[in-house]
């Protein structure tokens, strides 16, 4: 049985990552969907919110669980007994950070394979951190992110 980890800060959870869940889902026996907890960084939504919203919308996949992490990544999956670690990428600049950790994560623990995974091109330009600006100022972001969490978004800004 492969289990594949797929961390993020999921803030918010968006329709190019449920996408890569959609598509793993398929190729791997188990996903994890691990919501990562930074104390240094500035969330919009709180743990359990992004809990909630991801519970909500991968509970379609069978095979597929979400959890949170406050550790390091490779000592989750260590935990788990996972071997693969799922990293989404959109660009050349997304691959050389993830490239560059991926590094990072195999010196700590070699047993993890880190294994990119492309967004389709209706994803290419999904990035939180432009859904959170254009939500702020009053702008549709209901074709970056499923109806719950736009939803969200908007009880958050208002």
């Amino acid at each position: 049985m492969i289990t594949a980890v797929f961390p993020g800060s999921f803030d918010p959870p968006t329709y190019g990552h449920l996408n890569i869940i959609e598509r793993a889902s398929r190729l791997f026996d188990k996903i994890d969907v691990v919501i990562s907890i930074n104390p240094d960084k500035k969330y919009l939504f709180s743990e359990t919110e992004r809990y909630e919203m991801l519970k909500k919308l991968t509970c379609m996949y069978e095979n597929v669980e979400v959890h949170t992490c406050n550790t390091l990544i490779v000592n989750y999956c260590k935990k788990v007994d996972a071997k693969v670690l799922l990293r989404g990428i959109r660009n050349t600049n997304d691959f050389s950070y993830e490239f560059d950790l991926s590094l990072i994560n195999k010196s700590l623990n070699n047993q993890i394979e880190t294994l990119f995974v492309p967004t389709e091109q209706r994803f290419f330009l999904i990035r939180s951190s432009s859904i959170k600006e254009v939500a702020r100022f009053g702008g549709d972001v209901s074709a970056m992110v499923p109806p719950i969490v736009e939803k969200a978004i908007k009880q958050k800004y208002n």
